[in-house]
């Protein structure tokens, strides 16, 4: 069993930064595949990033935040990152990181989420 805790949310000018963590309890996180989505008022659930167990592969979501959001993970502090610079409106969602057995951009693929934390983005 993994439980999941986001962090690091909030409100922020267009073109600024955050960075969001996500603190996994247990001692198999290293096993795991780690995943970003977010999830905006009235849409699906969308994929954003993901990174392998070792950190050594990483994909993103092709348009919408590659070249601006950047996934990373700690292993020796069972944490997984996603910076975000050069925010837009658009990215305005509640950002959930989940846990897998690969990094996939399929939810369906993720055995365990975390709560989620609210990123918004004034224009």
């Amino acid at each position: 069993q993994v439980q999941l805790v986001e962090s690091g949310g909030g409100l922020v000018q267009a073109g600024g930064s955050l960075r969001l963590s996500c603190v996994a309890s247990g001692r198999t996180f290293s096993s795991y595949a780690m995943g970003w989505f977010r999830q905006a008022p009235g849409k699906e659930r969308e994929f954003v990033a993901a990174i392998s167990w070792s950190g050594g592969s990483t994909t993103y979501s092709a348009d919408s935040v590659k070249g601006r959001f950047t996934i990373s993970r700690d292993n020796t502090k069972n944490t997984v990152y996603l910076q975000m610079n050069s925010l837009k409106p658009e990215d305005t969602a509640v950002y959930y990181c989940a846990a897998g057995m690969g990094p996939s951009i399929y939810r369906a693929q993720y055995t365990y989420w975390g709560q989620g934390t609210q990123v918004t983005v004034s224009s």
